[in-house]
Parts: structure tokens; sequence; C-alpha cells
């Protein structure tokens, strides 16, 4: 953990990318900052987004190999250079890009002398090869090789009991984990009641997807982890029915509220006659911390809350996209007034 001092402007918290590069095919780079945070929110943060990014993330890659009658991996094969295990370790490096879940076949057919290479294996539809170049083999004299492989879509690191097979089939140790490694640092600024913190992340993933890729990834992981605990005040319900109301991408939510503000734009009752700047937030029955943040910002009334703009809610304090679906569904569900009956597409 590395703490310095630095000097920045007490604003609305926001995250930009500092820094990025490709360093090769199989090593990409990015640098993040956060800020302002108050003192302690960077160490959790930190934490909890180094955590998700390297064991929360989906990969693709080889999970089994199958040779033929090779009676075990420390085995060789005339004319080729490698052992068995040397060839299994090699398939263990290969980096993989899909989006497929289950268990798929590949292979790789070839005929020596020559070198086996990633580009020689044969994939299912819409799994790509990070790095044709990767080295599997080298074949020294004109004979026929064959390998089956299974590719499988996982996350984290998963070992195999490795035993002697009889028709040459072996699991392979499946890294699943397209971030290679992840390091935070904070930096303090301010004096006094004014001082607070700036987190900073770096990113290093494999090339099947890029340090903003797994930003995001991470992110959404760890808001769909804690998403069942903002019902607990209404009684709870399971994390089976909270993972299939996940929510959308903010920019459904701007639509939706957009288009909810331009329905009011001269409504000033609703269709029971009750004048909007009479109905107080307080009788939408929002959860508390939601109920919070509006009373912060000085939102009291229906007519307060239609006021105000996207970017006007986001900017409150401890204001979340899950804050505003919770208020767009209190709306629709709830309120006794009309509301626009189509939903936008994303």
């Amino acid at each position: 953990m590395v703490r310095e001092e630095v000097t920045a402007s007490n604003q609305t918290l926001q995250w930009k990318c500092v820094e990025s590069r490709v360093d090769s095919k199989r090593l990409y780079y990015g640098r993040f900052i956060l800020s302002p945070l108050r003192k302690g929110q960077a160490d959790t943060v930190g934490i909890a987004l180094r955590r998700a990014l390297l064991g929360e993330i989906e990969g693709t890659c080889i999970t089994r190999a199958k040779f033929g009658n090779v009676p075990h991996e420390y085995s060789t094969i005339v004319g080729i250079e490698e052992s068995i295990q040397e060839i299994l370790l090699n398939l263990k490096e290969i980096v993989l890009k899909s989006n497929l879940y289950g268990v798929r076949d590949a292979s790789i057919c070839v005929k020596g002398p020559r070198y086996i290479t990633a580009q020689d294996i044969i994939l299912p539809p819409s799994v790509e090869i990070v790095d044709t170049t990767q080295p599997i083999a080298n074949l020294r004299e004109p004979l026929d090789f064959c390998i089956e492989l299974q590719i499988k879509r996982d996350r984290g690191y998963h070992t195999e009991l490795r035993k002697n097979s009889q028709d040459g089939s072996y699991p392979i140790d499946a890294v699943s984990m397209p971030v290679r490694n992840v390091n935070y640092s904070i930096f303090s600024c301010g004096n006094g009641n004014e001082k607070h913190e700036i987190l900073f992340l770096e990113i290093w993933t494999n090339g099947s997807l890029t340090p903003k890729e797994a930003l995001y990834e991470a992110s959404r992981n760890l808001i769909d982890l804690f998403f069942p605990f903002l019902h607990v005040e209404g009684g709870g319900t399971s994390f089976d029915q909270n993972k299939n109301r996940f929510t959308p991408p903010l920019l459904t939510f701007q639509k939706r509220f957009t288009n909810l503000q331009k329905r009011f734009t001269n409504l000033k009752k609703n269709k029971k006659g009750i004048p909007l700047n009479l109905i107080f937030i307080d009788q939408l029955e929002l959860p508390s911390r939601t109920y919070n943040c509006l009373k912060r910002a000085n939102i009291h009334t229906l007519l307060d809350l239609l006021s105000k703009t996207e970017e006007d809610l986001m900017r409150i304090n401890s204001f979340r996209m899950e804050d505003e679906k919770l208020i767009w569904d209190t709306l629709e569900k709830h309120l006794p007034i009309d509301l626009p009956k189509n939903k936008f597409s994303l």
C-alpha cells in the first residue's frame, strides 16, 4: 500500500482513466483514479474492487486434452520434442476470448515436421485466440499428430487431480482469470476537516479484455452481489429473485426518467386533483437510504423531485442508479397519476 500527499479539489465523486497501454497481445495495462473519497473509503473500495477483479471475472480456457493411448503425462512421443506434461503446460497458457458457457470441444490435427502454435487449434464458433503465436509443441518428424481439447468458461483457478489415464485424456488446471494483477494506492490531500482521499487503481489483463472492461465487469458483479440487501427493509427477498432484477445500464434510467419529466412538464396536479407540490416524498414509501438522500438535497415534494435532471440526482451524495430505479418503480406502481404506458428499450 502506497500513501502520498497530493493536492486535489473537493468535488463530486468521479472516476477516469489516466493511463492505458498495450504492452503485448497478452498484457494490457490501465490506471484509473477515483476521487474525492472520505477518509477510509478508499481502502473499502480498493479492497473490494481488487478481490472482485481477481476472483469474480469470468474467463475461457482449455480444461482437458486427449492425446490417444498415452500411459501417463510424463510420457514422450517419438518425433515430438516436448513431453506430454510440457504440452499440457503450454495449452494451459493459451489465452482465449469468448462469451460461451458450458463445455465446448476443440481440436488440433497437424502433420510434421513443423511447429504447433495456438493458430493450429480448431475452435468452435464465437471463440477467439488472443495470441495465435503461443507455442504448443515442435514436431521434428513427418508424423500425424492430433489432440482433442475441451474448452470451458468459468471464474477463478481450479486444480484437477491427475491420474494415469487409459485413453490418454488429461485434465488441465483451469486458469479462468483474465485479470493478471491488480494494485491500488491511496493518496491523501487536504488539511484538517477538509482532508480526503484519492484512489488509484492499476489493472493488468491477459488481453482477453481491456482493463476498462474488467473494471466494469468487477463493479457490476459487486453491485449484483450486494443488490439483495437493498430489500432488507421490505421484508427481504431471495437471492435468485433479486438476481433476475439486476439493474440495467444507467442509460436505460436516463431515458425513462427523462420521459417521466417530459410527461409532467406542464402538469401541476395528479388525476385526483392534488397539486404535486403537496405530495411529499414521505408518501412514496421509499427505502430510508433513498429517502435520506433526497431530503439532504432539499427534495421534499414530488414537484421538487420531477424538477431535477438526471445529472442533478446523480450528483447527490451517496445517490446511486439503484435509487433512481426504486423511485421510478414507486411512481409507476403506487402513485395515482398518469404515467407513460410504453417502456423505453435499450
